[in-house]
């Protein structure tokens, strides 16, 4: 088996008197799409902050690429090529794409803004993903429907070679054909080589995209297990009681 990207080893996180994440270990492999789920309170996307370094760890090891790693914030997973798109996309509405993309690293040609270079390389980001649908990198963000915001906020966490990327319900509050569409989009994201986590209450999505399903259950890690091992049934009770059959956490 070849070494992950990520992987975390004896993961615990606590916000005071409540432990959140026991023991967790979770792993994402390049060229793969490994879909992390669990019920409302499960920790996910507590094990995602702290691998975003927003949350540091109590206990445990972060590695990537088979290399221990120490990451104190945002900007260290950003340096290891670690990479969230969060629910809320973070985009600012009343700028246009290439702003959006490039907002907090804009490019400099001496003291103004090298607005030539940031088109140039949005639009090779956004060609690369094989994106059709955003008629000017030039739009305003608000004149986007979710389907296409969704992908400008991915298109932004691949720009800066990113490796490791984080989605948090892509495909949340989008039809049927925007879902298809990021669905595709997380696809093609793996099959150039990146290792995709996707963040998904919808059964459906993940057995449609995913390689590998990791379930939490009640902050610790029922079990990690390829897609094609497991029936939609034994993930619901994966994630409602912990265990299914063999499968799962030990009573």
């Amino acid at each position: 088996m070849t070494i992950p990207l990520l992987e975390v080893r004896g993961v615990d996180k606590s916000f005071g008197p409540v432990q959140v994440l026991h023991d967790v270990a979770f792993s994402a492999y390049a060229g793969e799409v490994t879909a992390l789920v669990g019920d409302n309170g499960a920790g996910k996307s507590t094990l995602v902050k702290c691998v975003g370094g927003i949350h540091p760890i109590d206990a445990g090891q972060i590695f990537s690429d088979g290399r221990e790693v120490q990451i104190s914030g945002p900007r260290d997973a950003g340096e290891l090529g670690i990479e969230i798109v969060y629910q809320d996309l973070a985009l600012c509405d009343n700028l246009d794409i290439v702003q959006n993309m490039f907002l907090g690293r804009e490019r400099r040609s001496g003291l103004v803004l090298d607005e030539d270079t940031m088109e140039e390389m949005a639009a090779r980001t956004l060609s690369g993903l094989s994106v059709r649908t955003v008629k000017s990198i030039r739009q305003q963000v608000s004149s986007l429907s979710g389907g296409q915001r969704q992908t400008v906020a991915i298109a932004k966490a691949v720009l800066w070679n990113s490796r490791v990327v984080i989605l948090d319900e892509p495909t949340a509050a989008l039809g049927v054909a925007q879902t298809a569409q990021v669905l595709e989009l997380v696809r093609r994201l793996a099959d150039q080589g990146l290792a995709v986590v996707l963040i998904s209450h919808n059964m459906n999505d993940v057995f449609a995209v995913s390689d590998r399903i990791a379930a939490l259950y009640l902050g610790r890690m029922a079990a990690q297990v390829r897609t094609a091992d497991v029936t939609h049934a034994q993930v619901v009770e994966l994630i409602t009681a912990g265990r299914s059959g063999e499968l799962g956490i030990v009573p």
